[in-house]
C-alpha cells in the first residue's frame, strides 16, 4: 500500500481548541479522518506527523521522503521563517501541497508569504478543514501515471 504524509507544524496539535474562528471546530484527529477517506479509494493510507518543533518536522520530511508518493503540509507559522524545513522539502521528491486553514492574505502582514509555497506542487488556502480534504484529491491526482508537476 502507498503512504501519504500528512505534516502538521505547531500549534496544530490543539485545533479545534485553539481560537476556532481562525481554524474552525476540527482537530487534527477529524482532519486525519478526512485525509484517509479521501485517498483511501487510491487504495493509500496517512501517515500523519505533527510537530511542535522545526528540527522534529525536518526529520520526519526526510523519514519519509523515500517512502511515500507525496505530502500535505500545513507547516503553521513556520511557513514564515522555516528555511530549513524549507531545506528538507526541496530534498523531498514527491509532489507535496502547502494547506493553510486561514485565509492567511486576510491577516496579519506578516503571514502573507511562505518561503515554502515556491517549492510546493500547489497551495490551498482559506477554506478551513476542506482545504485539507482538497489537497488530498489535488495530489492522488497529481501522482496518477502520466500526471505531471508543473
Amino acid at each position: 500500500m502507498n503512504s501519504i504524509l500528512l505534516l502538521n507544524g505547531p500549534n496544530l496539535g490543539i485545533l479545534g481548541e485553539r481560537e476556532p474562528e481562525f481554524y474552525g471546530r476540527e482537530t487534527l484527529g477529524d482532519i486525519e479522518k478526512m485525509v484517509a477517506a479521501e485517498v483511501a479509494d487510491a487504495g493509500w493510507d496517512v501517515i500523519s506527523v505533527q510537530r511542535e518543533g522545526e528540527g522534529e518536522l525536518v526529520r520526519a520530511v526526510h523519514e519519509h521522503r523515500f517512502t511515500t508518493v507525496g505530502a500535505i503540509v500545513n507547516p503553521g507559522a513556520l511557513m514564515i521563517a522555516g528555511w530549513s524545513l524549507r531545506d528538507a522539502l526541496a530534498a523531498y521528491e514527491p509532489p507535496w501541497i502547502e494547506v493553510h486553514l486561514s485565509n492567511i492574505w486576510a491577516r496579519e502582514r506578516f503571514r502573507h508569504e511562505s518561503v515554502l509555497a515556491p517549492l510546493a506542487a500547489g497551495v490551498v488556502v482559506g477554506l478551513g478543514a476542506f482545504g485539507y480534504r482538497l489537497a488530498a484529491r489535488a495530489l492522488v491526482g497529481l501522482c496518477e501515471p502520466g500526471a505531471g508537476r508543473s
